[in-house]
């Protein structure tokens, strides 16, 4: 049985004569967590963007459980976006809002909560991220792991089914990315749901991960667990590899 929560099937995707996606076929199995990897420019904020709806393909399928997000209507994607919490790079955080009032705004706009239910909600979130009784303080009082984490809280508070993450290790010192990869790790054992990783950070896939797909020059150029990916063949997978991974000569077994 097929377990996949995203599908893409033959997904191409060009800006003027660049071809940045070149047929990619790919199952993101429910529960897991997938981790897109590649070095800059290689696709990876596109196949983001294709998932979320916010751009569309120029060929090919994208299912999100079995609903196809290619030409659907607004109304349509905007019913499928609800089930997916987003982890953007920079936070994305709002600077006139307090740290609580940007975790309750989904739910504001979404939900019929009351004030007291928002609140207590809220207070939940940060207490997860390990961040409790921050709501009053001010984005711009935040440092970089902390609005990792309140962008985080604000990606869960609506219980998503799938919960995107882009590039969440981007601007960190090596500390505070290892926090955040075992935030992500903590968060995925007490939520069990569908997590997907945009990444550069071989280190954090690695850890993190139960699928690797390694994105280059259009296609899926590795995919499977960590360690079969850290077993390819591929010379440009093991250059980029090897940079953080001590792997074996190409001709060990």
């Amino acid at each position: 049985m097929n377990d996949a929560i995203i599908q893409f099937r033959g997904i191409h995707k060009s800006f003027g004569d660049t071809h940045v996606l070149r047929g990619v076929d790919v199952d993101l199995r429910r529960g897991d967590t997938s981790v897109i990897l590649g070095p800059s420019g290689t696709g990876k904020s596109v196949f983001f963007k294709l998932l979320v709806g916010l751009i569309e393909p120029d060929e090919g399928s994208i299912l999100i459980d079995g609903v196809e997000m290619v030409g659907a209507s607004e109304a349509k994607k905007f019913h499928v976006r609800k089930r997916i919490g987003m982890m953007f790079q920079d936070g994305a955080l709002f600077d006139s809002m307090t740290v609580g009032e940007n975790i309750a705004f989904p739910l504001r706009r979404h939900t019929k909560q009351t004030d007291a239910e928002v609140a207590a909600n809220v207070a939940h979130r940060l207490e997860q991220v390990g961040l409790p009784g921050i709501e009053g303080l001010m984005p711009a009082s935040l440092s970089g792991g902390m609005r990792k984490r309140v962008s985080l809280a604000r990606a869960i508070v609506m219980e998503p089914e799938i919960i995107l993450f882009d590039e969440p290790n981007s601007g960190l010192d090596p500390v505070t990315s290892d926090d955040i990869d075992g935030l992500i790790e903590r968060m995925k054992a007490e939520l069990g749901i569908t997590f997907v990783v945009i990444s550069h950070d071989i280190v954090g896939a690695f850890r993190v991960a139960d699928w690797i797909g390694m994105l280059y020059n259009g296609g899926l150029i590795a995919s499977g667990t960590p360690e079969e990916v850290r077993r390819s063949r591929e010379p440009v997978v093991r250059r980029f590899l090897s940079r953080n991974l001590d792997l074996p000569p190409l001709d060990a077994p």
